[in-house]
C-alpha cells in the first residue's frame, strides 16, 4: 500500500504541474497585474465620475478605454489629432452609456505640438475642474529596417512618443503635486522592455519611456497618492499597421492625410 502512494504521489505532482502550465500559459497578465486585479479595487466602483484624460483615443486602445469608461460613468477628456474620429469615439461614448455631452470632452491634440499642451491642460481644468488621470496612450509604431531608415524618422519617433508624453504629463503633473493626489498612466509595450526587428526607433521611445517613468516614481515619493502606473502590452488587434512610421517621413500614412486635410478644411 506504501509502495502505491509513493509511486501515485509523482503522477499527482506531475498532473497538477501540468495544470498549474496550462493555466499559467492562458494567462493575459503577469501574477502581479492578475493579483491586483483579484485583491484590487474594481473599476466600477473606483472610476464613475472621475476625471479621466486619454491620449491617442481615436482609434485602437485609446477607442476601446473611452468606452469602457463611459460605460462606467467615469468623465472622459478625448484627445488626438483627427477630430472628426473624436467625435465618433464620442457619439458611441453617449450610445452605450448614461453619459451626458457635457460629461465628454473632445480636444484635438497634436503630442508634437508642445507649445499646447499647457493650454490644453488648463481647458481640460476649466472644463471639468480637474483632472484624477492622465492616461498617455498616443503614440505610434514602426515598420522599417534601421539600414533602410532615415534618421529624421528616429527624431520623429521620439519627439511624437516620448518627448510629446513627457511634455504633457508635465503640466499635468504641476495640478496633481497642487491636489497632492492623481494617477497617470503610460502605454507602453512589451518592446518596452525587450527588442523586435523592423522597429528599432519604436522600441528606443518605449524604452525611453520605462526609464523616465521608472525615475520619475521615486521622485514622488513625498506625495503618496500620486500613482505613476506603466502598461505593457503584448500585441493588439488595431489598426495600428495603418499609422506606422516607414523608413522615410516623405511616405503620409492614412492618419496624416486625414489629419492635413483636416487642417486644411
Amino acid at each position: 500500500m506504501e509502495w502505491a502512494v509513493l509511486l501515485l504521489l509523482p503522477l499527482a505532482l506531475c498532473a497538477l504541474l501540468y495544470l498549474l502550465g496550462r493555466w499559467l500559459l492562458g494567462l493575459d497578465g503577469d501574477l502581479t497585474l492578475l493579483w491586483a486585479e483579484w485583491g484590487g479595487q474594481r473599476p466600477e466602483n473606483e472610476l464613475p465620475d472621475k476625471v479621466v484624460w486619454v491620449t491617442g483615443a481615436s482609434s485602437g486602445i485609446g477607442e476601446e478605454l473611452a468606452y469602457q469608461l463611459a460605460k462606467i460613468g467615469a468623465l472622459v477628456v478625448l484627445s488626438a489629432r483627427r477630430e472628426n474620429e473624436l467625435e465618433r469615439v464620442k457619439q458611441k461614448c453617449l450610445e452605450i452609456s448614461n453619459l451626458s455631452s457635457k460629461d465628454i470632452l473632445v480636444l484635438p491634440l497634436d503630442l508634437t505640438d508642445r507649445s499646447f499642451h499647457e493650454t490644453a491642460t488648463k481647458i481640460v481644468l476649466q472644463h471639468f475642474g480637474r483632472i484624477d488621470i492622465l492616461v498617455n496612450n498616443g503614440g505610434r509604431s514602426q515598420r522599417s529596417l534601421f539600414v533602410d531608415t532615415k534618421v529624421d524618422v528616429y527624431a520623429a519617433i521620439m519627439e511624437l512618443n516620448y518627448l510629446g508624453t513627457v511634455s504633457l504629463t508635465k503640466h499635468v503633473l504641476n495640478h496633481m503635486v497642487q491636489r497632492e493626489k492623481g494617477k497617470i498612466v503610460t502605454v507602453s509595450s512589451v518592446m518596452g522592455i525587450m527588442g523586435a526587428p523592423l522597429a528599432t526607433g519604436y522600441c528606443a521611445s518605449k524604452h525611453a519611456l520605462q526609464g523616465f517613468f521608472n525615475s520619475l516614481r521615486p521622485e514622488l515619493g513625498e506625495y503618496p497618492e500620486i500613482i505613476i502606473t506603466t502598461i505593457c502590452p503584448g500585441p493588439v488587434q488595431s489598426k495600428i499597421i495603418h499609422n506606422v512610421f516607414t523608413e522615410d517621413l516623405s511616405k503620409p500614412t492614412d492618419a496624416d492625410v486625414s489629419y492635413s486635410q483636416k487642417k486644411k478644411a
